[in-house]
């Protein structure tokens, strides 16, 4: 494991003179999924420190992270394309915004197409 990595989560605490001082990382919180009819989602093309390279975005999900890789399962699945869910964000490979919204709203998500 590297030095950068090992300290990644230790954000504000840079040295402790107290030999008896052991950092504890903060539990990870789990948010609770809202209801699909409940989310706000937001359906965008994004091209930036991609190489050139088209995704669709969606972002605004709130819920857990098994959640989000459920919903980006499905997204690609239906697309035919390859694609990612982290830090609240689907990332679908190519120019699929209008199918996305389709079957967001299939499946009782609503969202709207964000940007040009």
């Amino acid at each position: 494991m590297s030095k950068k990595a090992k300290f990644k989560n230790r954000i504000g605490v840079v040295y402790s003179t107290d030999d008896s001082f052991d950092y504890q990382e903060e539990g990870g919180f789990e948010q609770e999924t809202l209801a699909p009819d409940e989310q706000n989602l937001k359906v965008m093309l994004d091209k930036k420190n991609r190489g050139g390279k088209q995704v669709t975005l969606v972002t605004g999900f709130v819920g857990s992270a098994e959640d989000l890789k459920d919903l980006a399962k499905m997204l690609k699945s239906k697309c035919g394309v390859g694609g990612n869910a982290k830090d609240g964000e689907i990332l679908i490979q190519g120019d699929f915004r209008d199918k996305v919204l389709q079957v967001l709203a299939k499946e009782g998500y609503p969202a709207k197409r964000v940007g040009g």
